[in-house]
């Protein structure tokens, strides 16, 4: 009895192991094999429905009422879409009784009812506008409070619980300002550790959350990052309103790789979990490595990952504001034009002669040329009278600091290059120290989230906004992302590219974004990944073995079940007519009714894989051999051989079979194995021009490694193409509909893609992941994306 209450809760969609925790409540679990009979059996069963029916049981607990079928269709067909509905039709029906009425019920649960962002707005900020003098009196010390009571009022009872806390901290920034002395709390005393053995919390990783835990559960609200100058944060609140601003700030000089995708959700993702906005801005400061095909990539990436920019916007937009503050920084005293050569930088920066660090610093010998000589050259480097190299200008900051950050870094320098948006208007260019902060001031950003190699530049960051009397942003800075066995850097990705070691920029075994893209990875599957390593400081290092693992986990959620052989050998059934048919009904995912069947023709002829035949039998092979029958997948009988044709080499080249199809003398096989038909009337086989199996591009976890360079560390063996793969004709319905768009486990990772062949994705029984290339024009040439697991083997 057990086993069949697993099996019916599994059917909607509950995993194994939940519906035996399930079972432990025998209430509950009774009440819910009835619901779902009174659900009938034409239900496209999502996560939300079978959450909310198991909701209702655990209110019912094995109690029958009249009329709780209505209430059960009200999940089924959408009207009840959360457990807060859920448990006020249940309210309603029990008092209700014999005078049921739908109508009131759906009154009664908030069907229907929608409340915006706007209503939440208006009637939390009725409520402080009720409470305002006791509101400034307490400050800060009554959010919770407000918190708490605004979640109870009547007008927004059915408001999305993710909209008060970022309403309510907006309005007190808005009604109390940034926080001050008054609004520090005392610290509680730490309370004690749980006694050994006692249960404790623990999130599970569908459960977890990156924006609320760890560095970024860790960070400032809007306003509350320091000012040199109070005034700034006035006017800056004044623009965003207390809303968090971040950017992606790109350098347009290559393609993003996997490691950008976690600096895309990390700024983007962070935003919009706050309710605020992301800038994508284009670091365009380098016009000598930036080309329109970079620009173009990186918006698509990030449109890929699922996110719409706030704004778009480049460095550029401000080389003339930027020109100001340079020449403000001369004038204040706090810049200088530098004739030093690269060499004697490095000597003034404590760079021995034989490069090793730490001799004595000295100051520059043009450092304290008067403000009004280096205001003057500084502008003859902008008319174009120096050559690069001959003239730069530094910042004039602290050669004795132990931070390098504070060495007189270079804000300008000369380049005889032309901007892809400026054209040749500028022959000087700022650098990345100088622009950077300024530009995130400009944009009013609240939150600078970079990497840890950035940690110094912080206090460079701060000292230029602080001199130039500018608001400053918080840069603040978490770890990298790494894959081990493979690599990142765009010199030696080029000379990959270069020397044909691999089809391009996107070859699907590098772990560039748009290689993932063309090897088929769904973007909800790289956020998804990053969401379950969470954000430290830390760099992570992860094998790119458990990144293949999550997107294997996220493609068994999403994609249909396919029949392909990739190594065709032809079966003959003897004792079938020639004209013999008989359709054969095949789920697209056995036990996910919402991806539908198809109807596979069983005929006279079909193909199997060359593997799944031997002419012995050992004690761990189940498949076809001359003694041993074997079950084709969903066809109601077995078959067997009768005899073998061979070439000359003495490899089998086509099996007579017959089909044992005597209920009385039936027997279940030792296994199953796929097929593909042949059959004139429905096309079939399909034949596949290329299937590009990918392997890991090098032998070792770390390439750079290798005694003789990178290169010597390719793996030979990495692209494997075969030609005389079939499968079934129904690839042609999946194609026509894809993307299936299916949803993920994690509705937040469930990523609208628009079309593309990459998008036809697809698992190929007991093969693996596959899609189409991108560059498939009207062949089928077809992408392994993950195998089905790390171990293959299909005996």
């Amino acid at each position: 009895m057990a086993d069949k209450l697993v099996s019916l809760f599994s059917q909607i969609g509950f995993q194994e192991s939940k519906a035996r925790e399930i079972l432990k409540n025998q209430k509950v679990s009774s009440s819910l094999a009835h619901l779902i009979q009174l659900a009938g059996d034409n239900v496209s069963w999502d996560k939300t429905k079978s959450t909310l029916l198991h909701h209702l049981a655990t209110l019912l607990k094995g109690e029958d009422l009249q009329h709780e079928k209505d209430v059960v269709d009200a999940i089924v067909d959408g009207r009840l879409v959360s457990t807060l509905q859920v448990t006020e039709a249940y309210k309603y029906l029990k008092a209700a009784g014999d005078n049921f009425d739908t109508k009131e019920m759906e009154k009664s649960s908030g069907v229907g009812v929608k409340v915006t962002e706007e209503d939440v707005e208006n009637a939390i900020r009725k409520y402080i506008e009720s409470i305002k003098t006791e509101f400034q009196e307490k400050r800060y010390k009554m959010v919770p409070n407000v918190l708490g009571s605004v979640r109870g009022l009547p007008e927004l009872k059915w408001a999305s619980p993710a909209l008060f806390k970022p309403t309510v901290d907006r309005l007190a920034l808005e009604y109390l300002g940034p926080k001050d002395e008054r609004d520090v709390v005392k610290k509680e005393k730490k309370k004690k550790e749980p006694a050994k053995g006692a249960k404790t919390d623990t999130k599970t990783e569908h459960e977890r959350n990156m924006f609320t835990e760890g560095f970024l559960g860790d960070l400032h609200k809007p306003g509350e990052n320091p000012q040199k100058w109070p005034e700034l944060m006035e006017e800056h609140l004044k623009v965003t309103k207390g809303k968090v601003f971040t950017r992606f700030p790109p350098e347009p000089n290559g393609f993003l790789h996997i490691g950008h995708s976690k600096a895309i959700m990390v700024n983007f993702g962070y935003a919009k979990y706050h309710g605020g906005v992301c800038y994508l801005r284009y670091d365009d400061t380098n016009p000598e490595a930036e080309e329109q095909v970079y620009f173009d990539s990186i918006l698509r990436c990030v449109k890929w990952l699922g996110y719409e920019p706030w704004k778009i916007t480049y460095s550029s937009d401000y080389f003339d504001r930027l020109y100001e503050l340079a020449e403000k920084l001369i004038t204040t005293g706090y810049a200088y034009v530098d004739h030093s050569t690269p060499e004697e930088i490095k000597a003034q920066r404590g760079v021995r002669p034989d490069g090793t660090p730490g001799g004595e610093r000295f100051p520059s010998p043009w450092r304290d040329r008067p403000i009004e000589e280096s205001l003057a050259e500084f502008r003859k480097m902008r008319d174009g009278y120096y050559e690069p190299g001959k003239a730069i200008l530094r910042m004039k900051q602290d050669i004795y600091s132990p931070s390098p950050q504070m060495w007189d870094l270079i804000a300008y320098r000369v380049l005889n290059a032309r901007h892809e948006r400026t054209g040749d208007k500028w022959k000087i260019y700022p650098t990345y120290d100088f622009t950077h902060c300024l530009v995130d001031s400009f944009e009013n950003i609240s939150h600078s989230l970079c990497t840890t190699e950035f940690y110094l530049s912080r206090e460079s960051y701060e000292w230029l906004c602080d001199v130039l009397h500018v608001y400053r942003p918080a840069q603040r800075e978490y770890g990298r992302l790494n894959l081990t066995g493979t690599i990142m850097s765009k010199r030696k990705i080029a000379k990959l590219v270069n020397e044909g070691y691999v089809r391009g920029w996107d070859d699907p075994r590098l772990y560039t974004l748009e290689s993932l893209r063309r090897r088929g990875v769904p973007p909800g599957a790289i956020l998804s990944f990053i969401n379950t390593l969470g954000v430290t400081t830390a760099t992570t290092n992860i094998q790119a073995t458990r990144f293949e693992s999550a997107v294997r986990n996220y493609l068994d959620h999403t994609t249909p079940r396919l029949m392909m052989i990739e190594h065709p050998l032809k079966v003959v059934i003897d004792n079938l007519d020639d004209d013999y048919e008989e359709l054969v009904e095949i789920p697209y995912k056995p036990g996910s009714p919402e991806f539908g069947s198809r109807k596979v023709p069983f005929t006279k002829i079909v193909y199997i894989d060359k593997s799944d035949y031997r002419d012995t039998v050992t004690k761990d092979y189940f498949r076809l051999a001359p003694d041993q029958p074997v079950g084709l997948m969903r066809v109601p009988f077995n078959i067997c051989v009768k005899n073998v044709e061979r070439d000359e080499s003495g490899a089998p080249t086509l099996i007579h079979a017959e089909y044992l199809n005597d209920p009385a003398q039936h027997k279940k096989p030792k296994t199953y194995i796929h097929w593909v038909p042949e059959s004139k009337k429905h096309k079939s086989p399909v034949r596949i021009d290329e299937v590009r199996i990918h392997n890991r591009l090098f032998n070792s976890e770390n390439p750079s490694a290798h005694p003789d360079g990178y290169l010597a560390d390719i793996n030979p063996n990495s692209e494997e193409i075969l030609k005389d793969a079939i499968i079934e004709p129904s690839f042609h319905e999946i194609e026509a509909k894809s993307p299936l768009n299916m949803p993920f486990t994690n509705p937040e990772f469930s990523i609208r893609e628009e079309p593309g062949k990459e998008t036809v994705r697809f698992q190929a029984l007991r093969v693996g992941y596959f899609c189409l290339d991108k560059d498939a024009g009207d062949k089928i040439i077809f992408n392994r994306i993950v195998t089905l697991k790390e171990d293959s083997a299909k005996d």
